[in-house]
């Protein structure tokens, strides 16, 4: 690998660890994966984001970027997709907050098992189409005009480990039984808003998405 080539890569994946630690609808899942099911589920859902984050990666090595740019009506499509689905986990979040959470025990295994958690982390992270511009312009951004066919094994390897990493920690930490504690005595309030802010995310998304 160039130096160039090098430090583009590391710029990218410098500029997608700032967006990953940044809070959003990926975060609430997370956490309240890992608080109100187990952290087993909770690490599922961060490699689902991790998954999520590398197809994201591997789009905008195909030019993405370019791709909405020319064909608006798919940009418009993808924003009606991702603010429905936003706006349907906003509804279910808000709907539940004041149904008593029975946490699982030690060792149970949630409906669906990790799969079904793994889906969800992944249906999340590529439920705002946003975030594929913000891959594909970080990518148009920092890489050359022409990268050797290899890149893609070192970058989205990478992205993978940045993603889902940072949500395993997000996982693990409010598995602990103090966040859970907290989480328990507050869930009215902390579903509500947690579903008020994907609710309004997903209405954003709709809104973009009809706006001419």
């Amino acid at each position: 690998m160039d130096s160039e080539l090098a430090l583009a890569v590391a710029g990218i994946i410098g500029a997608l660890t700032i967006g990953a630690v940044s809070p959003g609808p990926s975060f609430i899942l997370v956490a309240r994966t890992a608080i109100a099911v187990s952290r087993r589920d909770g690490l599922a859902a961060a490699l689902g984001m991790g998954a999520g984050g590398a197809a994201f990666a591997a789009l905008a090595l195909l030019g993405l970027h370019a791709a909405l740019a020319q064909v608006p009506w798919l940009y418009a499509a993808l924003k009606l997709a991702g603010g429905v689905y936003l706006v349907h986990l906003g509804f279910r979040l808000w709907r539940a907050a004041g149904t008593p959470l029975a946490v699982a025990a030690a060792g149970a295994r949630a409906p669906g098992g990790l799969g079904r958690s793994f889906a969800f982390g992944l249906a999340t992270q590529l439920s705002n189409p946003k975030t594929a511009l913000v891959y594909g312009g970080i990518f148009a951004a920092l890489l050359p005009a022409s990268v050797p066919g290899w890149t893609a094994a070192v970058l989205l390897p990478a992205v993978f480990a940045v993603e889902a990493g940072w949500y395993a920690v997000v996982a693990v930490a409010f598995s602990d039984s103090r966040p859970r504690a907290a989480y328990l005595g507050a869930k009215h309030w902390i579903d509500r808003t947690a579903g008020a802010v994907m609710g309004l995310l997903g209405v954003r998304l709709i809104a973009e998405g009809v706006r001419p």
